[in-house]
């Protein structure tokens, strides 16, 4: 049962359901009248995390040096790279495969994943052409796993891959949980974990033969607590840094891990939810698949007590995953999260 508050909430969120997202709406994240070099991102450096060393328990020092790392990306950049994650290349080439081979489907076979209903576990549809250029594939990976039919296989190499990655996943999270100071297992067991809404988001952007640049998605905050995404190509993804924009230049066997609103809440501001937009072009096609680790579908998130005092005092209004999901019709709006509608 929805708390009070959890219920007003909604109705506070309520006008984000009915508004379109225009490139007006942004304001200077992305200028009405975008010229190429306003899309231009810069080759900074991007951290990195050490997975390997990160789950290193019989190294208490080079553990305690990836925790580190980790906590100064989330606390300075709100992104970081993964490296020696441990998941094979083979499987993740599998995956790209499989995605591509998806979106190579005749249109009248993808369609009947077509839907308005943000709730559905399966869902395909395009971008808006006169402003982004994608093709998507939304599916639920957990705590049921949700796929086409078809292309043959699919299904199978995305559900082992999805288990692999959530391992990484949290994992990660319980070295975040290190760095902030609290106990161990605080995230899985506050936010329910176990039962965790987990979903992909798959990408095809294609080949753009008369422009150079383009915005595949407008710059947008993500719900969740991580997005842990791999792109088969190194461009596109930039991620908004004290006022610029960062390439993000990856291996396609490298996983870039965004910190996500719902740190951001659970946190209480101490990690920020990363800004982030993809830039297109026309030298190759792009495929992209992030996977949006989240609560469980009734956890209340709010501030945690541990960074609330009198000198922080709540700076948002706590409401259930689902709640905040559907209110954001799980992902369909493009350039804005609910973050600011449920900020003190």
């Amino acid at each position: 049962m929805l708390t009070t508050c959890s219920k007003m909430v909604r109705q506070l969120l309520q006008p984000i359901e009915e508004k379109a997202i225009t490139s007006s709406d942004l304001g200077d994240a992305f200028p009405p009248n975008c010229t190429d070099d306003a899309l231009n991102g810069e080759d900074d450096e991007i951290p990195i995390v050490d997975y390997s060393m990160l789950i290193n328990f019989d190294n208490p020092a080079q553990r305690s040096s990836a925790i580190e790392n980790l906590s100064k990306a989330c606390l300075n950049y709100g992104f970081f790279i993964v490296k020696n994650h441990g998941i094979a290349d083979n499987l993740i080439t599998r995956v790209y495969e499989g995605l591509l081979a998806f979106f190579d489907l005749a249109e009248e076979e993808k369609r009947q994943y077509e839907t308005i209903s943000p709730s559905d576990r399966i869902r395909w549809g395009k971008g808006d052409t006169n402003h982004v250029s994608r093709e998507f594939l939304k599916i639920a990976a957990h705590p049921q796993f949700h796929c086409p039919t078809k292309p043959l296989g699919l299904g199978e190499v995305l559900q082992e891959y999805s288990q692999n990655l959530r391992e990484v996943g949290l994992e990660l999270l319980r070295g975040i949980e290190k760095s902030l100071g609290l106990e161990d297992l605080y995230i899985e067991k506050t936010m329910k974990l176990g039962t965790g809404y987990n979903f992909f988001t798959a990408n095809d952007y294609p080949q753009r033969l008369h422009s150079q640049k383009r915005i595949g998605q407008f710059p947008h905050c993500d719900p969740s607590l991580l997005i842990l995404l791999i792109q088969n190509v190194g461009g596109g993804l930039q991620l908004e840094h004290r006022g610029k924009w960062l390439n993000a230049n990856i291996e396609p066997s490298w996983i870039i891990v965004n910190v996500a609103d719902h740190l951001e809440i659970l946190t209480n501001g101490k990690y920020k939810s990363a800004l982030h937009r993809v830039v297109v072009n026309n030298e190759e096609r792009r495929v992209t698949l992030p996977m949006f680790l989240g609560p469980s579908l009734d956890a209340l998130v709010c501030p945690s007590p541990q960074f609330v005092d009198e000198n922080h005092p709540p700076r948002y209004v706590g409401i259930t995953y689902e709640d905040y999901l559907e209110a954001n019709q799980h992902h369909i709006i493009e350039g804005k999260s609910c973050m600011q509608q449920i900020r003190l």
